[in-house]
């Protein structure tokens, strides 16, 4: 599946059923939740595009926007790898294997992948970001003829906090190139030390103009990594963004997640840079 238009849920309020199959502890703080549905025909039928989000419910807890860590083409489960942050998420990091929840989804845009088939594609992520790239790997990797030179950049505070270790020697060997680096380094790293940017900057980029960046992480990372991108010949346009700011509704309703004119659980949470750099460095909008 390279289709790039985001699937959208046929009643956006209807919550479904889901179990937690199994909990993958990542890092400190943060574990892989691997949820199916309790109905086979909803599981069926559910399809979602890298990028995309789901709203999961704890009754009487609360509502929280995650967005989808897992393969697009196994619908047998549905990974969600979670920090916890806040009551929900507490909650949540809570729930043993069996336990149920409630999910609605999926929502928001993807990553533009139909649209630049014959690219070289890099992926730049910052600590929990690379989850809601990890779709994009393993779409990528799953059409790996369809595209040019593809890097993954991934920066992390110490080399505890790196998501998913035990995939990298797999992604490097069917295409990826893995570049991983740290703020602070600890013992026994023997890899990159500095901004997840230096990666960026020491690379080669002899198609730059055909070369498609997509960035995920904190909006202080996004927005250098952008700013390191242009000054190596990559078009505005070729440039995308992931931003996931109070997420509530996920229908453009509540307003908690207006970001200038753009409703990020309705018109994101995947941007062109060209769409939203003109706030993406402006606070609290």
């Amino acid at each position: 599946m390279t289709g790039s238009a985001a699937c959208k849920p046929t009643d956006p309020w209807l919550a479904y059923s889901v179990t937690v199959d199994q909990v993958t502890p990542e890092t400190p703080g943060v574990a892989t939740y691997d949820l199916i549905f309790t109905d086979n025909e909803v599981a069926a039928r559910y399809t979602f595009l890298p990028g995309q989000f789901n709203m999961l419910y704890l009754p009487g807890v609360g509502e929280i926007a995650i967005s989808i860590s897992g393969d697009p083409t196994n619908g047998d489960r549905l990974p969600h790898t979670i920090r916890v942050a806040g009551n929900v998420t507490r909650t949540l990091a809570g729930l043993a294997e069996g336990a149920s929840l409630g999910l609605r989804g999926p929502f928001g845009s993807s990553w533009p992948l139909a649209g630049n088939v014959g690219k070289d594609v890099i992926l730049i992520a910052g600590g929990i970001g690379l989850a809601p790239l990890r779709p994009v790997i393993y779409e990528l990797l799953s059409n790996r003829h369809l595209y040019g030179q593809l890097t993954l950049l991934y920066g992390s505070r110490t080399p505890e906090g790196l998501l998913y270790p035990g995939e990298y020697d797999n992604w490097r060997t069917r295409g990826l190139d893995v570049q991983t680096t740290v703020d602070r380094t600890t013992d026994g790293w023997s890899g990159n030390v500095g901004v997840v940017t230096t990666l960026l900057e020491r690379m080669a980029l002899p198609r730059s103009a055909e070369t498609v960046l997509f960035t995920c992480g904190p909006e202080v990372m996004m927005w250098y990594t952008v700013q390191s991108a242009r000054e190596c010949g990559i078009p505005d346009e070729n440039l995308y963004v992931s931003l996931e700011r109070n997420m509530n509704c996920a229908v453009g309703l509540c307003g908690h997640c207006q970001f200038g004119p753009e409703f990020l659980c309705k018109d994101g949470p995947i941007f062109g840079y060209d769409r939203v750099a003109s706030i993406l460095k402006v606070d609290d909008l």
